[in-house]
């Protein structure tokens, strides 16, 4: 049942002039109802969010989702994926049409104070680069005056775009596109000169072209770029669980806790944290309004972020991204989840 305040927190925002409609700020109890998650991703980006032949969705994004489905639901394969551009994808967030929006998506403070949305976490740190034609001989973004671009629209990336040239007193020309295979196509037609996205977007794209080994992604990283999972305001206990269903897969991995040792460290652990993680011991489960064995589904039915991370992204996918930020804290990057406590 919608409370009083949901439908006044909810129907009240009003963005650039659309306002969204009435959307539940109970979206636990219509998950369990509806029977699956929705979720919104990319229209197409490997390693993050992307459909075979078979219309089955996988990706460091899709796994956000499937992780809050094994959370909540005991199945990481229920999950109703809707592909959304970067124009429409905050609408659908707001009106209700999904649940959770986990697509490649920059954390900032406009889009996190603004929007009537919060932000549950960082999967990805990422930043913008630039991709250019090998035949051209570009060794440094600087060079780049003059150049034609070819950008996504309704993105950060094409304001860090316009703020690096104007701050280095360059001039180029924008050629935007509504989706990122849209941007791919436009650079290898010849449209433009450069592609920019983050980085990690400009290596799928890269793996995607006809001649991959005939472009190049120049080293000058331009901005942040935070990419994580976000959900609609007035509903604390669904950002809860979305949020600490990311950091189970974090703090998993930190603990070495991984889809093939769980069962075995399930029923023989005596390391307190990981009882706690597994739901042996402790009422981490009824904190969120879940059953207690919700992060022992997660990790059996996704992985931990490590495992996540190498087949879609890493080592054991086409696109070999190196961990970086991405690497535990331990190890020197950013990926870090508060205790299990």
């Amino acid at each position: 049942m919608r409370s009083k305040i949901a439908k006044i927190a909810v129907a009240a925002i009003t963005v650039v002039g659309i306002s969204a409609s009435v959307a539940s700020a109970d979206t636990l109890s219509d998950t369990i109802a509806q029977g699956y998650i929705k979720c919104g991703v990319n229209t197409g980006l490997p390693g993050f969010s992307s459909a075979n032949a078979k219309g089955e969705w996988s990706g460091i994004d899709v796994d956000v989702c499937r992780a809050v489905a094994a959370a909540v639901l005991g199945d990481a394969s229920k999950v109703r994926y809707t592909p959304l551009t970067a124009k429409e994808r905050f609408t659908a967030l707001q009106s209700g049409e999904i649940d959770i929006l986990s697509r490649n998506t920059t954390w900032t403070e406009t889009r996190d104070a603004s929007l009537g949305l919060n932000f549950a976490g960082i999967n990805f740190y990422d930043g913008q680069a630039f991709m250019v034609h090998k035949s051209l001989g570009i060794k440094s973004a600087l060079d780049l005056n003059g150049a034609a671009v070819c950008v996504q629209a309704g993105t950060t990336t094409e304001l860090n775009l316009a703020s690096y040239f104007t701050s280095h007193g360059m001039k180029y020309k924008s050629v935007s596109y509504d989706t990122t295979s849209q941007v791919r196509n436009g650079y290898e037609s010849g449209r433009c000169d450069v592609m920019t996205s983050d980085s990690s977007q400009l290596h799928a794209l890269q793996s995607t072209l006809k001649n991959p080994a005939g472009s190049v992604i120049l080293p000058q990283i331009i901005s942040k770029e935070p990419l994580g999972p976000v959900v609609r305001q007035g509903d604390d206990v669904w950002f809860n669980i979305v949020k600490w269903s990311y950091n189970a897969m974090v703090a998993a991995e930190e603990r070495g806790i991984t889809s093939k040792n769980v069962d075995s460290l399930k029923a023989t652990t005596k390391d307190p944290a990981i009882k706690r993680i597994l739901g042996v011991e402790g009422r981490l489960g009824a904190n969120l309004h879940l059953k207690k064995d919700w992060a022992y589904n997660i990790i059996k039915q996704v992985g931990n972020y490590g495992e996540s991370y190498y087949r879609n992204v890493g080592m054991g996918s086409p696109l070999k991204i190196k961990r970086g930020l991405n690497a535990q804290w331990k190890d020197g990057g950013l990926q870090y989840s508060p205790p299990f406590k």
